[in-house]
């Protein structure tokens, strides 16, 4: 298994620790959002890495994208569930913010939020958030 695989793993795992929402890996929206939120890790992007010399090694900068999304009838709910939310992210990304070791830094950056209309059903309040995961590896592979 590739570093970059063990990372996003690492994370996927992290955020799995969050009580509450349901967490999810590269996964479709579903129809309906759980009452405590859904969070769905997308692997992002990797981007080219800094190469390093003596011994060779790559430095990467890479991009994943964490999906937050509350949904309840009223605004006022649904802002205070993805309040929450961020809430628990950052907690649980500050309790170990070397994802065991494998990272150099997981850094969350600030989330893009946005409503999203559902005809017949509750809004969503949706958001992401860019999480920077900072590795070595020896391989252009990740």
């Amino acid at each position: 298994m590739t570093s970059r695989e063990n990372v996003l793993q690492a994370l996927f795992a992290l955020l799995q620790t969050i009580s509450g929402p349901k967490v999810t890996r590269n996964d479709v929206l579903p129809e309906k959002i759980p009452p405590e939120g859904l969070l769905i890790l997308r692997d992002g992007d990797s981007g080219e890495p800094e190469i390093l010399l003596s011994p060779v090694s790559y430095y990467w900068q890479h991009l994943a994208s964490l999906e937050v999304f509350a949904q309840a009838a009223d605004a006022e709910t649904r802002n205070a569930i993805l309040s929450d939310l961020f809430d628990r992210i950052a907690i649980a990304l500050i309790a170990d913010p070397t994802l065991g070791g494998l990272c150099d830094r997981v850094m969350p950056k600030a989330p893009d939020t946005s409503s999203i209309a559902i005809e017949g059903a509750a809004n969503i309040r949706a958001a992401i958030v860019p999480i920077e995961l900072i590795y070595t590896t020896t391989s252009q592979l990740g």
